[in-house]
């Protein structure tokens, strides 16, 4: 976890439901939200829309702890939904959740690629880098959750996968998805699909052309006699 610091205003929200909720947008630009956890009762509360879209634009603040005050009160807490506008860059609704400092966490963080300048597979073998996944699960003491997973790709070569388990994860982090047995692919390395295919061509025609050409030097290779003039004979 870095340094880093996040932190939201917002205030109680008394009045519920969809209709306050979009004259709540509508009249003063801000965000309905809600607080849960901590075994605690819920709190309705609304945060300024034009602060909530500019912290957003932070990757971070999506896997960081926030520093969330209501009406004067100070809670940590953790962004876990969010629902935005289908088309207009609004944030229409937003769930944080209160974190226990002794209570472990369930949060996703992305993950970080870094020495794609350097792979062999792509620096030297002309081929592209696949990410198959963008962000992981962790499960983790508040304190210890990363902002992200650092991912080395530097030793890569052409054709090769790496999965879950290759990755190396910061110290009290566990990965869902491995407590599960679930180590999957998460990047790998392979040709542009046009230029496997050039290549698979290549290989059939350079294998075309060694055929003949040993064909050609063996000229009674696969020949029968059926061009042959048979000799006359006599009665």
């Amino acid at each position: 976890m870095s340094n880093t610091t996040f932190t939201l205003v917002a205030s109680d929200r008394a009045v519920i439901g969809k209709g306050a909720s979009r004259r709540l947008r509508r009249e003063g630009d801000f965000v309905p939200a809600i607080v849960y956890g901590a075994h605690k009762n819920p709190k309705n509360i609304a945060v300024e829309q034009r602060v909530l879209r500019k912290a957003l634009e932070n990757e971070a603040f999506y896997s960081h702890i926030i520093e969330l005050t209501i009406d004067g009160q100070k809670e940590n807490v953790v962004l876990k939904a969010l629902q935005r506008h289908p088309y207009k860059p609004l944030i229409m609704h937003a769930d944080f959740l209160r974190v226990d400092e002794h209570a472990k966490i369930h949060m996703h963080v992305p993950l970080h690629f870094i020495g794609e300048d350097v792979a062999p597979g792509i620096k030297t073998a002309k081929g592209i880098l696949n990410r198959h996944v963008v962000e992981l699960e962790v499960v983790c003491l508040p304190k210890d959750l990363p902002e992200f997973l650092e991912v080395n790709i530097a030793h890569m070569e052409l054709d090769q996968i790496l999965h879950i388990s290759d990755i190396s994860i910061p110290s009290g982090v566990v990965l869902s998805a491995l407590s599960h047995g679930n180590d999957m692919a998460i990047a790998s390395i392979h040709l542009p699909r046009g230029a496997a295919q050039q290549e698979d061509i290549d290989v059939a025609g350079a294998e075309a052309a060694a055929k003949a050409a040993a064909e050609g030097a063996n000229p009674s290779s696969g020949s029968n006699d059926s061009g042959k003039q048979k000799p006359k004979t006599g009665k």
